[in-house]
């Protein structure tokens, strides 16, 4: 069955004040009502929750990290909320609703699992891999045949910006387009360090806020070549960063725990007061 196949319902606001009942149908209505009457639901389009749908599924990854059954919960619910509230405006757009993507859904898991579903016989983990990539190939054929055309890095998954500039390095040097060892991406990175400087360098504020958006580029440029250097030293951007904010956090944290140790807010503190706690916070992590 296609999507074409289905009449496309847009559910039907509900009335008073709901229970919670758990049933998709109810949920459905209540995402309903709040696009009729919440200012801020009725004025979001598909794109402008694009940044929220990113930002839920991150913090779905912590609650998980977390092992909080509350906090997963809530998670997931959020997750599940940007799947409704997408699914409600496409519906109100004529294009499809819930029951078609949950169809889709259903006809993919059922047309890359054939040794679930189907005679054919897996052995290992292994052969599903191989076979899932075979499957996902034959549906790109698919689309290419929808007049989709593909290039050598659509393959690139969507993620973070940090996560798609090292799987996008990745690819392109798996066509040979890269350096041979560090040297070649440590040299580009203090390229782009120098050129960065360049657009900051003895520039007044208001210089650099008018030609901002070559200034971003530049630092765009900046983090990519960093991202390179990463991949040479077979490490992950995305992880060694996310160690970066955890580690900044925990000195931070340290910071309002010695003021309010001390009867201060931190709100109450100095620059100086604080960089010489910073520097504490870091004698504490070596020593313990």
């Amino acid at each position: 069955m296609s999507i074409s196949d289905n009449k496309i319902t847009v559910p039907k606001p509900v009335q008073g004040t709901p229970d919670a009942t758990g049933e998709l149908d109810d949920l459905l209505a209540l995402m309903a009502r709040l696009r009729a009457d919440c200012p801020w639901d009725k004025k979001q389009t598909n794109h402008s929750l694009i940044p929220y749908a990113i930002e839920e599924a991150y913090e779905l990854g912590e609650a998980v990290q977390s092992n909080d059954d509350e906090d997963i919960k809530g998670e997931l619910g959020d997750v599940l909320l940007q799947v409704v509230f997408h699914c409600q405006m496409y519906a109100e757009q004529g294009r499809f609703d819930m029951s078609n993507v949950i169809t889709t859904l259903q006809e993919k898991l059922v047309r890359r699992h054939p040794h679930v579903f189907e005679a054919e016989t897996l052995k290992d983990d292994a052969a599903v891999k191989v076979r899932w990539d075979e499957i996902k190939l034959e549906e790109q054929q698919a689309r290419e045949a929808r007049g989709k055309s593909k290039r050598r890095l659509d393959q690139v998954k969507a993620g973070s910006a940090l996560m798609q500039a090292q799987d996008v390095q990745k690819q392109a040097s798996k066509l040979g387009f890269d350096w041979e060892g560090i040297a070649g991406a440590v040299d580009k990175l203090d390229e782009e360090i120098a050129e960065l400087k360049h657009e900051l360098t003895d520039k007044s504020t208001a210089e650099v806020k008018a030609n901002i958006r070559e200034v971003e580029k530049e630092l765009g440029d900046c983090m990519f070549a960093l991202v390179n250097v990463a991949r040479k030293l077979n490490l992950d951007a995305e992880a060694a960063t996310l160690t970066c904010v955890h580690k900044f956090k925990s000195r931070f944290g340290y910071i309002e725990e010695q003021l309010e140790l001390a009867g201060k807010r931190i709100e109450d503190s100095d620059i100086i007061e604080m960089d010489a706690l910073w520097e504490a916070a870091k004698q504490h992590e070596r020593s313990s």
